[in-house]
C-alpha cells in the first residue's frame, strides 16, 4: 500500500509542473513577445488625378479664387531625424481664376509661365510627429521654387492614412511682391501682397522598415 501511495503522489505532483509549465509558456512576459520594428521611412505619394490646388487672393473689390494642376508629387519622412525629401510638382500654365482676360495678364505679366511653367516644392525636414496610422499635424520645411526664384516655405499639413491610402490638405503663404514677381495692383484696383494656398490632398502611402 505504501509503494502505491508514492507511486500515486508521484503522479499527481508530475501532473502538476505539466499544468504549470504549460500556463507559464501561455503567460509570456510583454519583454518576451514580438516588438514592431521601427519605421525607418514613412512614403507619400500623390495622385495628381485627385489631389487639388487651391489658391486665392484679396483685393478692394474682391477675393479672387483660383486652381492649378498637379503635375507630380512624393514626399518622403523619417520620422527618427526628422529628415523629409522628394518633390511637389505644379503645373504653373494651368492656372485659372475663372476671368480669362485676368488669367491672360497673369500667365504673361505676372507668373510668365511661358517662362517658368512649373513651381516646385522640395521638402527638407519635419517639425512634429508623422504617424503610420492616425491622423497627424506638422510642419513641413522646404524649398520653394517659382518665377525663376527658390524661397525657404513652411507648409502646416495634415494627413489621414487609411491602410496603403491617404488623404490631407497642405497651407502656406506666398508673398510674392516680396518675392520679386509683378504686383498686379493698379490705380483702380489694390492687390493685397500674400496668395494663400491650400492642396487637397489625395495619395497612397508606404512605410519601410
Amino acid at each position: 500500500m505504501r509503494l502505491n501511495s508514492w507511486k500515486s503522489l508521484l503522479a499527481t505532483t508530475g501532473v502538476i509542473l505539466a499544468i504549470g509549465l504549460l500556463l507559464s509558456a501561455m503567460a509570456q512576459p510583454p519583454h518576451m513577445q514580438a516588438v514592431q520594428a521601427p519605421v525607418h521611412e514613412l512614403v507619400l505619394n500623390l495622385d495628381p488625378s485627385q489631389t487639388k490646388v487651391h489658391w486665392n487672393v484679396d483685393s478692394t473689390l474682391h477675393m479672387v479664387h483660383g486652381t492649378f494642376d498637379l503635375k507630380s508629387g512624393s514626399i518622403h519622412f523619417d520620422p527618427a531625424t526628422g529628415h523629409a525629401d522628394g518633390s511637389i510638382v505644379v503645373n504653373a500654365v494651368s492656372g485659372q481664376s475663372g476671368n480669362s482676360s485676368r488669367d491672360q495678364r497673369m500667365h504673361k505679366e505676372i507668373l510668365e509661365t511661358s517662362k517658368f511653367p512649373d513651381a516646385i516644392f522640395r521638402p527638407t525636414s519635419i517639425e512634429g510627429k508623422v504617424a503610420t496610422s492616425g491622423p497627424s499635424d506638422f510642419k513641413l520645411h522646404g524649398v520653394f521654387s517659382v518665377h525663376g526664384a527658390e524661397h525657404d516655405l513652411i507648409a502646416t499639413v495634415h494627413t489621414e492614412p487609411s491602410g496603403d491610402t491617404w488623404k490631407g490638405t497642405a497651407r502656406f503663404d506666398v508673398p510674392y511682391i516680396a518675392w520679386g514677381i509683378k504686383d498686379p495692383s493698379n490705380f483702380l484696383l489694390k492687390v493685397k501682397p500674400v496668395v494663400n494656398v491650400e492642396l487637397e490632398l489625395v495619395g497612397t502611402s508606404k512605410a519601410s522598415n
